[in-house]
């Protein structure tokens, strides 16, 4: 709330207006007989004045200073000087003699009215703004809620709403599922603080070798997904294996002083017939079996 103290200066000059209104029709004028007063006009116009003053409390009190302010008030201000010099009319008869108040009434209302108009033109305009800055703040609010709290990526229900879109791509899209299988061992070894620090710097190694247009996100604990678009299966394969090699060279520098490297799994899954969950499921499977294949081939 804005309150009067920003607003004083409009309210005194409307006073203003207001009084020298009155003393004028007072000086210049005499009170008409009892008989002659109307007074269902006299609610009628007063009635008018003063909700346009409250119309002008309100603006004042829930407006910042500004051209559209402005604008609102002096429209309102120029209503509410017509409707008031209605309500002298009413009460106080000006000599034949006496013209002003005839312009008054009939200048003040049509240039108020069209000062009013420009003010809500342009506080339709200022709305517009606001909202489009609103709606801006939402998708931003709402794309946090799909951003995970330890890595700097998305997590998998942001993943799966872009499946479904990716799947009706003229190229078909390919998903990469990649897994750390020692990081258990890692944490285990480094630390929970290192550990996650460990999964974040990988998170961002990972960003930095995939392409703009590639969707990366946390899909649970130490395994990430990754929506290629506009690649086919071999393509994706060998941008699989750099990003292995990329996370073998990995240096992590633990807290202790020393030096840990990671080893990283892939699997490249093409889009099917089959719904996102399923072909999530698919990518999982495959990237569950290429674990296990390595790790029977190490053990030999």
């Amino acid at each position: 709330m804005w309150g009067f103290a920003l607003h004083r200066w409009k309210w005194f000059g409307l006073l203003t207006i207001a009084s020298a209104i009155l003393a004028l029709n007072t000086l210049t004028g005499t009170l008409k007989p009892m008989a002659e007063v109307v007074w269902l006009d006299i609610a009628g116009e007063g009635g008018a004045a003063l909700l346009v003053l409250i119309w002008l409390a309100l603006m004042l009190n829930s407006r910042p200073a500004g051209r559209v302010t402005n604008l609102l008030a002096l429209g309102l201000s120029g209503i509410f000087v017509a409707y008031w010099q209605d309500v002298m009319d009413e009460v106080i008869q000006l000599p034949a003699t006496i013209v002003w108040d005839h312009w008054l009434e009939s200048g003040a209302m049509p240039v108020g009215m069209l000062l009013l108009t420009l003010g809500l033109y342009h506080w339709h305009k200022e709305q517009q703004a606001i909202c489009d800055q609103l709606r801006k703040r939402e998708k931003l609010f709402r794309e946090h809620r799909d951003f995970d709290r330890l890595t700097p990526l998305t997590r998998a229900g942001y993943l799966r709403e872009h499946l479904a879109l990716a799947s009706r791509c003229a190229a078909p899209p390919v998903l990469l599922m990649m897994e750390l299988p020692d990081f258990d061992a890692a944490r285990r070894h480094l630390g929970e603080r290192d550990g996650q620090r460990l999964l974040q710097e990988v998170a961002e190694l990972l960003l930095l070798n995939l392409r703009r247009n590639d969707l990366l996100c946390r899909y649970a604990g130490h395994r990430f997904a990754a929506l290629l678009t506009d690649i086919d299966a071999r393509r994706a394969l060998d941008l699989a294996r750099e990003l292995e090699q990329a996370v073998a060279a990995f240096a992590f520098k633990s807290g202790q002083g020393g030096t840990h490297y990671s080893r990283l799994v892939t699997a490249v899954t093409e889009a099917g017939a089959d719904t996102p969950e399923a072909w999530l499921e698919r990518a999982n499977r495959d990237l569950d079996e290429v674990r296990r294949r390595r790790a029977t081939n190490v053990a030999a």
